[in-house]
């Protein structure tokens, strides 16, 4: 009966049990060997090594309350009590040894066979002390029934107590594989989150960027025979557009705020991705700024800026548009950004329907401004162009 699974209270009781035995045993031994009776003093020294040596081979086996445990903890119980009942009969003085006895019984067997052993052991620690005193009498019936019934009682209290410890035991176990798994889900939760991040970034800068690099190239090579000069300016923008990109992709990888807005503010980087987002298309983009400029959180002016960047991109690529328009609007109360154009338009209701690589896109500007409690609105239909409005909250507490 190894100390692991119980709780402090258990283990005092069990060592309570195991010290009543020892001292029983000695008390008996004692006067077995003062009485002249060596024969029973010596057994119950064995009765004792036995004794001890089930409980130090008990301690060492893994898997408390396994089948292991439970064949050898009864074979050992068997040996003792047909020890006791010897010593029982060669000297009165061990017939007491049955009281501990009784609640090795009730834990080692189960209670269909325990309690008629209890009784069974009772019957024979009277009749053993009856045949010492060669008569039976009250005290020698009432002592051990009594020692039995009290067994019995704490027995099935110690029963509960281990039975609520193991169910406390098994609770613990699973609160800890719970929160193993709540912490393998956060960590699960965090790489998405940074995935989700790292897949809008690629998509607002590098794409974007790439996309702008390659028209200015085409035009450029376009441009080669006719014009020149025309040529060398397209090939000046790519390179300076390359060269944003590289700045872009080492922001985003460490998390900072986007370059264009690192030195200007939002109204200047709003203005200078208007006319480089749509350079070597067709396409002439006009900026507009309505209301007073008013300094915004950072988050705003990355949300505002990324927006703007993927809505003018869509245009380039996929409008055909020969007019485009940005507005930022200052209200008391919001500020919103309006991003239109007279291209090929879609239609909002199928987003299957769209062309290739739009409704990414879109979906990545809805969770950045809702990430900041706006709204975006897309207003389209075929043949009629598109508008995108971004819309933020504009608290007080909120304006840098």
């Amino acid at each position: 009966m190894t100390d692991y699974p119980f709780p402090p209270a258990l283990r005092l009781l069990r060592w309570a049990i195991h010290g009543t035995f020892a001292i029983l045993l000695v008390i008996a031994v004692a006067a077995a060997a003062r009485q002249g009776q060596a024969p029973p003093a010596l057994g119950g020294t064995l009765l004792g090594v036995l004794y001890a040596a089930g409980i130090l081979i008990e301690r060492r086996l893994p898997h408390y309350g396994g089948q292991t445990h439970l064949r050898l903890g009864r074979i050992w119980l068997v040996v003792i009590t047909l020890g006791w009942a010897a010593l029982a009969l060669a000297s009165p003085q061990f017939v007491w040894l049955a009281f501990p006895l009784f609640f090795a019984y009730l834990h080692l067997l189960p209670l269909s066979v325990a309690l008629p052993g209890v009784a069974v052991l009772t019957v024979a620690a009277i009749l053993a002390a009856a045949w010492h005193e060669g008569r039976l009498t009250s005290a020698q019936i009432i002592g051990p029934t009594i020692g039995a019934a009290v067994a019995t009682l704490m027995a099935m209290v110690y029963k509960a107590l281990y039975a609520e410890s193991e169910e406390r035991r098994l609770l613990i176990d699973d609160l800890v594989r719970t929160r193993g798994k709540l912490v393998e889900v956060e960590r699960d939760a965090a790489r998405l989150a940074e995935r989700e991040r790292l897949a809008r970034e690629i998509h607002d800068t590098l794409a974007q960027g790439m996309s702008s690099i390659i028209l200015l190239l085409r035009a450029a090579r376009r441009d080669l025979a006719e014009d020149p000069a025309a040529a060398e300016h397209h090939i000046a923008e790519a390179e300076h557009a390359a060269q944003e990109n590289l700045e872009e992709a080492r922001n985003f990888v460490r998390a900072l705020a986007p370059p264009v807005l690192q030195h200007s503010s939002l109204v200047a980087a709003l203005r200078r991705i208007s006319d480089s987002a749509v350079a070597g298309t067709s396409t002439q983009v006009r900026f507009e700024v309505s209301g007073t400029p008013v300094p915004l959180p950072a988050a705003y002016d990355a949300t505002l800026l990324r927006v703007a960047q993927g809505a003018l991109g869509n245009v380039s690529r996929h409008s055909g548009a020969e007019h485009a328009g940005v507005t930022l609007t200052y209200l008391d109360d919001a500020v919103i950004l309006d991003v239109y154009d007279d291209g090929h338009g879609f239609d909002v209701s199928n987003p299957d329907g769209q062309a290739a690589g739009t409704g990414y896109g879109l979906r990545v500007m809805r969770e950045r401004v809702r990430t900041l409690g706006g709204t975006l609105a897309v207003e389209s239909s075929p043949g009629e162009g598109t508008a995108v409005v971004a819309t933020l909250p504009l608290l007080r507490g909120e304006v840098a």
